[in-house]
């Protein structure tokens, strides 16, 4: 894995807000397919994945609700903006998520859409069960005392 400062692998869009609304169980990483004038537009860092969600549907995994926006110059053949776009990951991965999502209830959100070393969209996701109102306050509550030790712990 490449380090996070390589600028080779460049961070295109963060889903901050899922690990505040879900408890993230695992993590996976996957290719996406796109079309020229997205990956143009990814380039330039216009995309948004903070309301998508991945679902498995007849045997293949799906990006659904992501938003790239349209590549200006290629506006003849460009693309829709909130098109599924398809996701690629092998067969016993593909088997491990449908049972997660279909079993055991858990939802498949994309954590970080980036550039990996090799120039390729990779998407990272997340295998999450939401949390309930007073499970985020929890961990709100945990991320204020744990702040509050730190800066105890820098005084004295």
């Amino acid at each position: 894995m490449a380090k996070p400062s390589d600028p080779a692998r460049r961070t295109i869009a963060e889903n901050r807000r899922a690990r505040y609304d879900y408890s993230i169980e695992d993590d996976l990483e996957a290719g996406i397919v796109l079309m020229g004038s997205e990956v143009k537009s990814l380039r330039t860092g216009k995309s948004n994945i903070a309301d998508s969600y991945a679902a498995v549907e007849d045997g293949e995994l799906w990006l659904v609700n992501a938003s790239i926006a349209p590549y200006e110059p290629a506006r003849t053949w460009g693309h829709e903006e909130r098109r599924r776009r398809k996701l690629l990951v092998n067969r016993r991965e593909l088997a491990r998520l449908w049972s997660a999502t279909r079993r055991e209830g858990m939802t498949i959100v994309p954590l970080a859409m980036y550039f990996n070393d090799k120039g390729r969209v990779k998407l990272r996701l997340g295998i999450a069960k939401g949390k309930k109102l007073h499970d985020k306050r929890a961990t709100e509550a945990a991320r204020d005392w744990d702040r509050q030790k730190r800066r105890l712990l820098k005084e004295g």
